[in-house]
């Protein structure tokens, strides 16, 4: 039981001052996963993960991801109950709810701010 309560704690926020790049690539990375998912924030993480001087790209890249794979399931849990009709009003509601919080997180990233979502599977640690 307390390895399903360790992926939905949120990891520590980093320390120390991002650069401008670091905030902007965090910014689109976070704003990309309104139309492509978890593809940008993949490729960001995987391209960045070894490098020590990004820690604050690489922890919003990864919390990009972790987001994008738990709304990535919302999607499937929905299309799965358009079966029964409740899903064509889920899954609206379940892509309004990535857009606001896509903004959120990009806006907060784009400040220097540490940004964790108030919901997320968090499978990238």
């Amino acid at each position: 039981m307390s390895d399903f309560n360790e992926t939905l704690v949120p990891p520590p926020v980093p320390t120390g001052t991002a650069s401008q790049e670091d905030k902007t690539l965090a910014l689109l990375t976070h704003l990309s996963g309104i139309v492509l998912c978890f593809i940008v924030p993949l490729i960001v993480w995987l391209t960045h993960k070894d490098k020590a001087d990004k820690p604050f790209l690489n922890d919003q890249a990864k919390e990009a991801l972790n987001f994008q794979i738990t709304m990535f399931i919302v999607y499937l849990v929905c299309k799965v109950l358009i079966l029964i009709v409740i899903g064509f009003f889920l899954l609206p509601v379940a892509w309004i709810v990535n857009l606001i919080f896509c903004i959120l997180a990009g806006l907060k990233a784009n400040e220097g701010v540490a940004y964790r979502y108030p919901f997320a599977i968090r499978l990238i640690k």
